[in-house]
């Protein structure tokens, strides 16, 4: 299945949350689905992600050398990420026992790296310069461990995706208002509507 990456796609906020988020309604067994189950769309997802990750990434393009040969890497850190953020959520803090299998998956995301990254003002380095796309989404994933994003990490009640909110208060529900946000509401409306035609009804 091609998938059209729309902005929507990326609404974690991002690069790792973003990856994270392309196992559609994860915990829904009759609905979940990978979109990164053709690997080809792992290549086509960091094209995408070049751009609308510009900022998080400094202008770096993201290349995959083969998408089928770094999927088993992508996966584990986005396994690994899911399991530990989405944990860090559910209890309001980071399990260390979650760590080891995290910190491995992006350590091998970084193995075969030949660049810098952390210049003071462009994390990801050289915006010159492309970068592998499993590496950056290493860097991304252990960004996350920051102390003021980790408070931030939320649970789209909708969708289930894993998002980071920026709003001035951290009050922000939705990972996306537009989608997410809009669907609730109408979903309300609906109830709403029929159990006052089930009143009008029985009165």
């Amino acid at each position: 299945m091609t998938v059209a990456w729309t902005p929507h796609r990326f609404t974690g906020g991002l690069l790792a949350l973003d990856t994270a988020n392309t196992v559609v309604l994860r915990g829904d067994p009759e609905r979940t689905f990978d979109r990164f189950a053709d690997p080809v769309e792992i290549a086509r997802f960091a094209d995408a992600a070049s751009s609308f990750r510009a900022a998080e990434l400094g202008d770096r393009r993201l290349t995959v050398s083969s998408p089928t040969a770094i999927a088993p890497v992508v996966l584990s850190i986005r396994e690994t990420t899911d399991r530990l953020f989405r944990g860090a959520v559910s209890k309001g803090a980071v399990a260390t026992a979650d760590l080891p299998d995290f910190l491995r998956a992006c350590a091998e995301g970084l193995a075969g790296s030949r660049t810098e990254v952390g210049v003071p003002g462009r994390p990801f380095g050289d915006p010159a310069v492309p970068i592998a796309f499993e590496a950056a989404l290493a860097v991304s994933a252990l960004s996350l461990l920051r102390d003021d994003t980790t408070a931030r990490l939320r649970i789209c009640p909708n969708c289930t995706w894993l998002f980071v909110d920026r709003s001035r208060n951290s009050s922000r529900l939705w990972c996306d208002m537009a989608v997410c946000g809009n669907r609730q509401k109408a979903s309300r409306h609906y109830r709403r509507r029929r159990m006052a035609a089930h009143e009008v009804k029985d009165a």
